[in-house]
């Protein structure tokens, strides 16, 4: 009896797969909302230079006669003139009119309030020559992702999933008041560097721990349902954002509710799949016969026994010794190969899709219309994909959602900047062909990894239909074509042999 045999005899999708998957999908609704954050808490509001301190605008003819105008006739955002230009001249005698000698705005600058009351940008300056540090705040928000999803996705696979979840609400969400109380840019960018950290980890192991628990035919329903709580997400924070106007509000906003998470996912069952392969069949048969007590098959759960499991899970129990790492990454040619190919994936829809949806300001239209109709394209991407994957496969669904979201960018990098209505339509159109390539990846790194690593295209094997590997061997096994049940008749034979051998070792 393999596991997915098991799953089906305490439930399958019943009562405990529906609250669970539920409510570990839920936080992903703020999670899209930090990613996009700082599209509204560091949004730049139009700005021009603070006239000197000693400047008298009645007198000097207003604030034209300190700000230079642009060849649009906007006001020059980081110069200013040295003197008035037409006006009385200072009555020291000092300066000339009309020079257009320009200067920075050695006196600070001044921000149109009506959209962005209050961002990062206009609370520590960051324009002009510090233009730059508006960028390193996302940056290393990114690098936190980056990093939390190593450090955490190996202790997922050392530690469990469900206690790593429980550890990730509570970091996200005392990072993420903190930021919204920092009182300087360092220490707002530290705590956005460990929420990036937290929630990288959060995406990875709601994947991993609903697929887990869920039968090979369900497993696209719950990747494409991830994809559209996701994408609820953006439509919230678009609503919130337009609300709450102030930064540091909106910043406290989205992260108060991970205290509700971080307490309700004590509530968890622990991925027996993961159990099983870390070689705690005690812990398995816990965990299935509480699943088959929620989902109405006591009966079913009742003829579980530490034999039963003993003899279905005989591959898990013989390999769980063998402590893998992500050095098998490398070291495996399957998984080396898989590493790399799913590498290349991850970086390039990342890179697009992160290129197109921190840039929302760049498009000459409302930021909070351009955030819904970011969120509305991915409601019939994702549609499409889940047939796809459904019906042709994991990688043809992953190679066509790439293709068009090449074409898409690369088109629209030849379009003069004037057509903005041109740009914007294949901006939304690539960026939905980036969320269903998502919602693909997500997938396909789940079923092609096994157990022991799974928290760590054209060259990727299909995955449809198929179960999930729980070791390395199972990954060997299927790129070489064995089929499952040459797998499991070879681990049965195996299990006897190394039994004698413990025997003769006096083990």
């Amino acid at each position: 009896m393999a596991f997915n045999d098991l799953l089906k005899q305490v439930g399958g999708v019943g009562r405990f797969q529906l609250i669970q998957v539920t409510l570990v999908v839920l936080p992903l609704i703020l999670l899209a909302s930090h990613n996009t954050l700082q599209n509204f808490t560091a949004a730049i509001p139009t700005h021009h230079c603070r006239p000197p301190a000693n400047a008298n605008l009645s007198k000097d003819g207003g604030l034209e006669a300190w700000i230079p105008q642009d060849r649009q006739g906007r006001p020059e955002p980081c110069l200013r003139f040295t003197s008035p230009q037409w006006g009385m001249p200072f009555p020291n005698g000092t300066g000339d009119n009309g020079t257009r000698i320009t200067e920075p705005c050695t006196d600070g600058w001044m921000y149109d309030n009506s959209t962005f009351p209050s961002t990062i940008v206009t609370e520590w300056n960051l324009v002009c020559s510090h233009r730059a540090l508006r960028q390193l705040a996302q940056s290393l928000y990114m690098t936190g992702v980056l990093l939390g999803a190593m450090m955490f996705g190996y202790l997922a696979d050392r530690l469990g999933r469900r206690k790593v979840l429980i550890l990730n609400y509570l970091q996200t969400a005392v990072s993420g008041i903190c930021a919204a109380y920092a009182p300087n840019f360092s220490v707002y960018c530290t705590f956005r560097l460990l929420s990036g950290m937290s929630l990288a980890s959060i995406s990875i192991n709601t994947m991993t721990l609903n697929v887990e628990w869920m039968p090979i035919h369900t497993r696209a329903h719950v990747g494409t349902l991830i994809g559209y709580v996701y994408s609820l997400g953006q439509f919230l924070l678009a609503g919130v954002a337009y609300a709450v106007p102030y930064w540091r509000h909106l910043q406290l906003l989205v992260s108060v509710p991970f205290f509700a998470f971080f307490i309700y996912s004590w509530f968890f069952i622990e991925s027996a799949r993961w159990y099983s392969s870390s070689g705690r069949l005690d812990l398995t048969l816990k965990a299935l016969q509480r699943v088959a007590r929620i989902n109405g098959k006591q009966e079913e759960g009742a003829k579980l026994s530490m034999d039963v499991l003993r003899a279905s899970l005989q591959k898990e129990l013989t390999l769980s010794k063998v402590q893998a790492s992500a050095i098998e990454l490398l070291r495996c040619p399957a998984l080396r190969r898989l590493f790399l190919c799913l590498s290349m994936l991850w970086f390039a829809t990342s890179f697009a899709y992160y290129g197109l949806v921190m840039d929302l300001q760049g498009f000459g239209v409302s930021i909070y219309l351009i955030q819904v109709i970011f969120g509305a394209v991915d409601l019939p991407a994702k549609f499409v994909c889940f047939f796809v994957i459904n019906s042709l496969g994991r990688r043809p669904a992953q190679m066509a959602s790439l293709l068009l979201a090449g074409i898409c960018i690369l088109v629209n990098a030849v379009i003069p900047k004037e057509q903005t209505i041109v740009r914007t339509s294949l901006a939304v159109l690539g960026k939905g062909c980036l969320a269903a390539s998502f919602n693909c990846i997500f997938l396909y790194t789940g079923e092609l990894y096994p157990t022991m690593i799974r928290a760590a295209t054209a060259l990727l094997p299909e995955t449809l239909g198929q179960p999930l590997p729980d070791t390395v061997q199972d990954l060997e096994n299927r790129r070489r074509g064995k089929p499952r049940h040459q797998q499991q008749e070879q681990q049965k034979q195996m299990v006897p042999l190394q039994a004698s051998a413990q025997e003769k070792n006096g083990l």
